[in-house]
């Protein structure tokens, strides 16, 4: 085994998980890890306050499968998350990016 897999396989036993369902999250197979399994690695990483925080958001937004539910919502609510659905493969990054930079300066209003 190289040290790569040695290490993971010290991962997995210290954080209590099986290879099939660390892989299955590494790629994007499975939704975003629960409160406890992040704790565990902030844990056993022994991870900074600061960085602790900022793994357990980029953990808490890292679902592959987004439901949005526009019920209630306006139609031009309901339009963009269809769009966005039914679209998203075709932005590349940096287009992806000044969406989203768009819609967080929107929020900040």
């Amino acid at each position: 085994m190289t040290p790569f897999g040695e290490k993971l396989r010290t991962l997995r036993a210290a954080i209590g998980v099986s290879a099939a369902y660390l892989s299955a999250l590494e790629h994007g197979r499975r939704g975003a890890p629960t409160w406890t399994l992040i704790q565990k690695i902030i844990g056993y990483f022994n991870i900074i306050w600061d960085d602790a925080e900022d793994l357990a958001r980029l953990a808490e937004s890292s679902h592959p499968r987004v439901r949005i539910d526009t019920s209630g919502l306006s139609p031009a609510a309901t339009e963009l998350a269809n769009l966005l659905a039914e679209s998203i493969e075709r932005l590349d990054e940096e287009q992806l990016r000044k969406i989203t930079a768009s819609v967080r300066a929107a929020l900040r209003r």
